[in-house]
């Protein structure tokens, strides 16, 4: 498990998405398809099966979505924990 506080960002345009960056230190090691890792992550006590993954630019990356950061958004920041999920 590891835990760490993010600034969440959002992409440019319509739809944009909203991310957390994962500092390399807490970054998964291994590379899934496409480099995504599926692991389950707890943004500000909520907890969700999702995926992280590597972009050339801004490195390792948790899409936040809004049912879980709630009124949170870019410049925002949150409590993050990944636990790598072995099960998918």
């Amino acid at each position: 498990m590891s835990a760490f506080s993010a600034v969440l960002f959002k992409v440019p345009g319509k739809g944009g998405w909203t991310f957390a960056p994962v500092p390399p230190e807490h970054a998964p090691l291994r590379n899934g398809p496409w480099g995504r890792v599926p692991v389950i992550a707890t943004v500000d006590g909520q907890r969700w099966a999702t995926s992280v993954w590597h972009d050339r630019t801004h490195g390792c990356l948790l899409a936040v979505p809004k049912a879980i950061r709630g009124d949170k958004g870019d410049g925002d920041v949150v409590e993050v924990c990944l636990e790598e999920d072995d099960s998918r």
